[in-house]
């Protein structure tokens, strides 16, 4: 009996943390629909639908498990925010900086990238089924297990894992006297 008290005690404290943990602050909300300016806010969890945020400062935001489905952020910078499970689905995201922004199972289904800079990202397992990606910049970024525009699934392995990597034997066989460096094959 005590037993399922403390058990039961137990599952309601995670459930408390769970929910505040994707629980966003209200002001920030306020604060961004009022100026478009909101950088380093906490906006988890929040549904942010069909708004206009053209140009927004989410610098470092916390946009994580946030509804931006048809937002409109041309333009935007949210270099380094998390939009980490984020659904951005048919969002117009045009001229929009994600550099070093995590994006890991966000869906951006739909959604428009066109120009759009996602340099070190991190988009990991996120969905890009149909995205528009016209001169948008991926360099850099981690595409595991991501759903292409597509529709292909990249590979699971690290990034620079390779079938192709040589490995080099008979280094060292030759060795000349006076000479620095070694001499290697890959046959």
């Amino acid at each position: 009996m005590k037993l399922k008290i403390v058990a039961s005690i137990a599952l309601l404290a995670f459930c408390s943390l769970t929910e505040q943990a994707l629980a966003f602050n209200q002001g920030d909300l306020e604060q961004l629909k009022a100026t478009g300016v909101c950088p380093r806010c906490d906006l988890s969890g929040a549904d942010l639908t069909q708004l206009n945020l053209t140009g927004a400062n989410l610098r470092g935001t916390n946009l994580g498990g946030a509804t931006l489905s048809q937002v409109n952020l041309t333009n935007a910078d949210l270099t380094g925010a998390n939009l980490e499970i984020a659904i951005l689905n048919s969002a117009n995201l045009t001229g929009a900086s994600f550099t070093g922004a995590n994006l890991k199972s966000a869906s951006l289904e739909n959604a428009d990238l066109s120009f759009a800079g996602f340099i070190s990202a991190n988009l990991e397992a996120a969905n890009l089924k149909d995205a528009k990606l016209q001169f948008t910049n991926f360099r850099g970024a981690n595409f595991r297990l991501t759903t292409l525009a597509n529709g292909a699934v990249t590979s699971d392995k690290p990034y620079d894992w390779s079938l192709e990597r040589t490995t080099l034997k008979n280094c060292n066989k030759f060795k000349t006297e006076n000479r620095p460096g070694t001499t290697c094959s890959n046959k």
